[in-house]
């Protein structure tokens, strides 16, 4: 999940307010990036494209920070941590840290602590179960003609995953799911106060699950992370209390929210490209670089958040210390400097990666769980549907950082 803006923008921003700090930006640069339009949010691939060609570096007057769409510029600021941090970048509205708000030492200490649960070998081990999932919820759709993909099936996978990995008893999913949806609008960097109520209710609400889970497992250790992780902060030295919860948390939310939104624009790509679904049909030995392709073409993370530790200069801007710069995924993904046809959709493209976990030391922990779910997924769905069709076009959920739809209609022969 990327990191955060540090105090978005309420409501109480005017719309006078708001017009006069776009106005401002558009005169100093040409350009203007409203991350509040809904015609923006729908579909950013398009100022995307006019933002890397007219202003590369571009300053964004409505939320005071810096936006970047090159490719290499991206990878520059991801890998360099020590002038452009993590550090600092607490969401203001959630009551814990996580390791993506923090540098070396800390985030190392915390990353090697969970790392253990995302190791090739964990990972590999989940596979079966992942796949037992993936054929019961594909059971559970048998003899439905039409049916919305993401509610019966991109949302329960990873979150019955994640729940059963923590320990999470099974009656408490659909509470898990509407958490990490309240919770996952923090990383906007545009809110509203009733966007803001949503997540500090949210906050509360899991903070206080999780203790009482805590407190169980204090008594009766069982064999999953969540004691795995309780055994670590008994020692002391390796993981306080507070640390505990906000790992939690992010596990929650980044297992949940990234992987479901994969799958349901993945798919989505995929029926709006019909020859490109074919050709994965006729070819599933190039799943692996579909599920890549997919992921450049509209990632799931569309911006991750840096803060500038020292004034510096960077493609002839002054940058001062402790501005924000923005970088857009989604618009690096698509640098017609890195990819030939950008825009689009080959699944057997063999051109750079691209940088939708991330680059760098803060590189997404959980990538291999994300693949080898939406390797499960794809498979599962191509193999028990032999066609698959999109009822209307979806609706893409009002966030502009964590991109995914809310709904996916199709109709399926089975």
């Amino acid at each position: 999940m990327a990191n955060q803006l540090q105090g978005a923008v309420r409501s109480l921003l005017t719309p006078v307010a708001k017009r006069v700090l776009l106005t401002w930006e558009k005169l100093e640069s040409g350009i203007s990036f409203d991350l509040t339009s809904s015609r923006i949010r729908a579909n950013p691939y398009e100022i995307y494209e006019r933002l890397r060609r007219d202003d590369p570096v571009h300053r964004m007057r409505l939320i005071n920070a810096w936006s970047l769409t090159g490719y290499e510029d991206a990878q520059t600021i991801l890998q360099d941590h020590k002038r452009f941090s993590s550090g600092d970048n607490k969401l203001e509205y959630a009551p814990y840290r996580t390791m993506l708000d923090l540098d070396p030492p800390d985030h190392t200490r915390l990353r090697g602590l969970v790392s253990k649960a995302f190791t090739p070998r964990a990972v590999a081990a989940l596979g079966p179960r992942v796949e037992q999932i993936v054929e019961e919820l594909l059971n559970d759709l048998a003899g439905k003609k039409r049916f919305d993909l993401i509610s019966e099936f991109a949302y329960p996978l990873p979150v019955i995953v994640i729940a059963e990995m923590l320990g999470i008893p099974a009656r408490d999913r659909d509470r898990f799911n509407v958490w990490s949806n309240d919770i996952a609008l923090a990383v906007e960097p545009v809110l509203t106060n009733a966007e803001i109520a949503r997540v500090k209710r949210a906050s509360d609400e899991i903070v206080a699950y999780f203790e009482e889970i805590i407190a169980q497992r204090r008594d009766r250790p069982e064999d999953d992370m969540l004691s795995a992780l309780l055994a670590a902060e008994e020692e002391g030295d390796k993981l306080t209390h507070d640390e505990l919860i906000g790992t939690l948390m992010l596990l929650l939310v980044a297992g949940n929210e990234t992987t479901r939104s994969l799958i349901g624009n993945g798919m989505l790509a995929l029926l709006k490209n019909p020859a490109q679904l074919q050709r994965l049909r006729d070819r599933p030995e190039l799943l692996d670089s579909a599920i890549d392709e997919l992921l450049r073409y509209d990632s799931p993370v569309q911006f991750i958040i840096r803060v500038v530790m020292e004034e510096t200069e960077f493609k002839g801007r002054r940058l001062r210390a402790g501005q924000k710069m923005m970088i857009l995924v989604g618009a690096a993904n698509r640098d017609p400097a890195v990819f030939t046809a950008p825009n689009e959709l080959d699944i057997g493209r063999r051109e750079k990666s691209h940088i939708s976990f991330g680059r760098g030391i803060h590189y997404c922990l959980g990538s291999p769980l994300a693949l080898l779910e939406a390797r499960a997924a794809f498979a599962g769905l191509l193999e028990r549907f032999s066609s698959i069709r999109l009822l209307s076009d979806p609706e893409y959920r009002n966030q502009i950082v964590l991109r995914g739809v809310e709904d996916l209609w199709v109709e399926v022969e089975q």
